[in-house]
């Protein structure tokens, strides 16, 4: 029969081992002990296991030290993954963006679509065809949510030569449609595309997969940085003749940040700095109609009837809203005074109804939609998913660019583009690109947090 002090010294040890047994929940088994885990915030960290300390069984050894040691690929979280499936505050920036995109455009058309025969002197025309866009958008949008990321990859080059086919079809006499001097949109019988916002898209979804593919000689110019100049060059041709300069600034934006966060030599960057500006000022001076914007632009008060009009009557828009706004509804300016006040000027309408408050309120919106997109491309880096990384990354680019060319322009800072505010503008192909956009985000972001609580994507 054992002696007491044997069954003591056995019970404690058993005890110490069913202490250990309950950290298993908290436990992988990833390559190399030293795989991403959920915290809190859902975010990928990397720990390597620290056993539990246990005490020596009487004149035994310690365990955990020379003992019983745990599985050496063990990985172990200090808090458990948050319960979130999808990045909360992301999609509620949406439904908000979605939200004011609704009222104002409809407090922005009323009074033109009442007056307009085109219209059928139907007050809610533009709200109710923003409406149908908006559910468009949303439904793509949850189709393009359960394609995998994986998937957008495999197929991100033949997406960009669609892209390019159909900014080459636009340009064919009557195939394209012509909109105030610009061939921008093709008819399919009730609806209009714009080929740009389809390519806006596909350009964030192959220059992330250009960028991991040529990711071993980014360091070298002819083999990593020319194929891609060689490809915007030829994009943007295209989008010159058009024209739609906008477009095509916010496309080349995407492919060349991608390229920089991707890790390429910081030197051609560098090079760009100084090649981009006179290339961009050969093709203002190249173009008479790219020069008068310029011009009216940088001084839309020598002509506020001819060429300096639109920016001019944006500016009083701003100027009236002052710090609260006139009010919902008690816009002045677009009561066919601004052009376009429900699409490329929208931001004017929004500041003169709702003033200072409101175009903080949008920005702020804005800009923590792009800081959610660096930060959810931040945590797929870290998991080693780089083409996620990129393309999240490459979204908040497109996004913010966007956003802020629109605002400037609005408020004088930057020429007259002819881009729409993402979310918010009239425009059935900018609202469902975004929506698909957005839904992409949410499924890396999705990705990323059932990796690091280890379930299969």
């Amino acid at each position: 029969m054992a002696s007491l002090t044997t069954i003591k010294n056995r019970m404690t040890e058993n005890l110490q081992i069913a202490n250990w047994f309950k950290w298993l929940p908290s436990l992988a088994l990833p390559n190399g002990g030293n795989l991403p885990v959920g915290n809190t915030n859902g975010e990928a960290t990397r720990r390597r296991f620290h056993p539990p300390p246990f005490a020596a069984p009487a004149g035994g050894t310690p365990m955990g030290a020379r003992g019983f040691h745990p599985h050496p690929f063990a990985v172990k979280t200090r808090a458990r993954p948050s319960p979130a499936q999808f990045d909360e505050v992301l999609i509620w920036v949406w439904i908000g963006l979605l939200a004011l995109g609704l009222v104002m455009v409809y407090s922005a058309s009323i009074a033109t679509s009442e007056a307009n025969k085109f219209t059928g002197y139907q007050s809610s025309y533009y709200l109710l065809r923003h409406g149908v866009f908006i559910a468009t958008g949303l439904l793509a949008a949850l189709f393009a949510f359960q394609v995998p990321v994986q998937t957008w990859q495999k197929y991100a080059l033949y997406l960009f030569l669609i892209g390019g086919a159909l900014l080459l079809l636009v340009l064919i006499p009557g195939i394209g449609r012509e909109v105030n001097g610009s061939r921008r949109w093709l008819s399919f019988f009730v609806i209009n595309v714009q080929p740009s916002e389809l390519m806006k898209l596909s350009a964030v979804l192959y220059a992330a997969d250009y960028t991991v593919r040529k990711g071993k000689v980014g360091h070298l110019f002819k083999k990593a940085f020319v194929p891609m100049l060689a490809v915007m060059v030829l994009i943007g041709g295209l989008l010159l003749q058009e024209p739609d300069m906008g477009a095509f600034v916010v496309i080349l934006s995407i492919a060349f940040c991608t390229l920089w966060l991707g890790g390429f030599n910081i030197k051609v960057f560098a090079a760009l700095l100084v090649t981009l500006p006179l290339a961009f000022t050969a093709l203002i001076l190249s173009s008479p109609y790219r020069m008068q914007r310029v011009i009216g632009f940088m001084d839309p008060w020598s002509d506020p009837y001819g060429k300096g009009y639109q920016l001019s009557h944006a500016l009083i828009a701003f100027g009236r809203g002052e710090w609260l706004g006139v009010g919902l509804g008690g816009s002045v300016e677009k009561l066919f005074y601004l052009p376009e006040a429900h699409t490329d000027f929208l931001m004017a309408v929004i500041a003169e109804e709702l003033g200072l408050v409101g175009v903080a309120a949008v920005i702020a919106l804005f800009a923590v939609l792009v800081v959610r997109a660096f930060r959810i491309g931040r945590d797929a880096a870290l998991l080693d998913r780089r083409f996620s990384a990129l393309v999240a990354q490459g979204i908040g680019v497109w996004i913010g660019m966007q956003a802020m060319i629109n605002i400037g322009v609005n408020m004088g800072v930057l020429p007259t583009k002819g881009l729409t505010l993402p979310f918010l503008s009239f425009g059935g192909s900018g609202i469902v690109v975004n929506c698909i956009a957005a839904a992409l985000l949410l499924r890396v972001d999705y990705e990323n947090r059932r990796i690091a609580r280890g379930l299969p994507v």
